[in-house]
């Protein structure tokens, strides 16, 4: 049985190697904060970091976890994350909700590698993430107010 590390715990789990992520997370380990959008990897809604990277869990075989951690947005717990978290809950960020888990994600991995972000470097690391609300300023806007957090 192949094992895998999500959110610091160890799970076994026995599917095909070519099985998604995605379905393993939501339905082998019941985590179903990461939302299946698209299916094919073009919306961003199934974020997940694999190795510390962003990832689109929907189209990636679950065996490419292996021997790596994984992190789901149940899992997010690191300054930056809370950061983040904080500025999205400040700024009233969220409109439906549904693709927010992948947005969080997405600029966690963003400001865990770019600390100091200018508006195009948000906009490259996001782009993908899809928002069918609109609120992508609003999103600019709390990544650059957890930065700022992170550096006060």
């Amino acid at each position: 049985m192949p094992a895998l590390k999500i959110n610091g715990e160890t799970h076994d789990v026995e599917v095909d190697s070519d099985t998604p992520l995605l379905w393993v997370l939501r339905d082998e380990l019941g985590l179903t904060g990461t939302k299946y959008g698209c299916g094919i990897a073009q919306c961003g809604a199934c974020t997940v970091h694999v190795g510390g990277q962003p990832m689109r869990s929907c189209s990636a075989p679950f065996s490419i976890a292996q021997n790596q951690e994984v992190t789901t947005i149940e899992g997010l717990s690191s300054k930056t994350a809370k950061a983040v978290q904080a500025a999205w809950v400040a700024l009233d960020v969220v409109q439906c909700g549904y693709c927010q888990s992948g947005q969080i994600m997405s600029a966690v991995a963003l400001l865990e590698g770019n600390p100091a972000p200018s508006d195009d470097d948000i906009d490259n690391a996001m782009a993908g993430n899809i928002c069918r609300c609109a609120t992508y300023q609003r999103i600019r806007a709390a990544i650059h107010r957890a930065a700022e957090q992170l550096a006060a």
